[in-house]
């Protein structure tokens, strides 16, 4: 599991950043065992998937660039993303919103396996769509996460079999 918020204190600095929706192993293992995957409002979300490769890069770049006092700050009309005190927010994301369906076919087609899916209502607090705008990031670390789904899961299969020693065909 990784934090919401993920954040650098350093010379009395503050960096906060909020990493997308990650790619992570959880799907990955219950499909090829042949356990049904929950997938909620009945697949019709949109959301913006981040490498994790891609989430370390930025936070390796924003750790490494200490955040300055914002020259355009006013104190007659703030702006929660500038100050006058060294601090920086940032989205950590792929700013490629896909439909959650598009993602699981990704899935399905890497491991060779079809999901068994158990299509469900919308959980409660959940929205139907999310996209980070990274454009800040963007400009204060001159990178772009911009892994793609396919080619990100295709790491995932191929770095899960390495690691658990797994054949082409075996996966659990």
């Amino acid at each position: 599991m990784y934090p919401d918020f993920i954040t650098s204190i350093s010379n009395n600095i503050v960096i906060a950043c909020k990493p997308c929706p990650k790619r992570g192993k959880r799907r990955g293992k219950l499909m090829p065992e042949g356990k049904e995957i929950e997938v909620f409002n009945h697949g019709q979300m949109i959301r913006d998937f981040t490498y994790i490769d891609d989430i370390v890069e930025s936070l390796f770049r924003v750790i490494n660039k200490i955040a300055s006092p914002s020259k355009s700050f006013n104190k007659s009309t703030p702006d929660p993303y500038i100050s006058s005190v060294p601090y920086r927010l940032f989205n950590i994301g792929n700013s490629n919103p896909i439909p959650l369906m598009h993602y699981i076919n990704a899935l399905e087609k890497a491991l060779g396996v079809k999901a068994k899916k158990r299509f469900m209502p919308m959980q409660p607090g959940d929205v139907p769509e999310t996209a980070a705008n990274t454009s800040l990031l963007e400009n204060w670390i001159g990178f772009k996460p911009s892994t793609s789904v396919e080619e990100g899961i295709a790491n995932f299969v191929s770095w899960y079999r390495s690691f658990y020693k797994l054949q082409d065909d075996q996966f659990k």
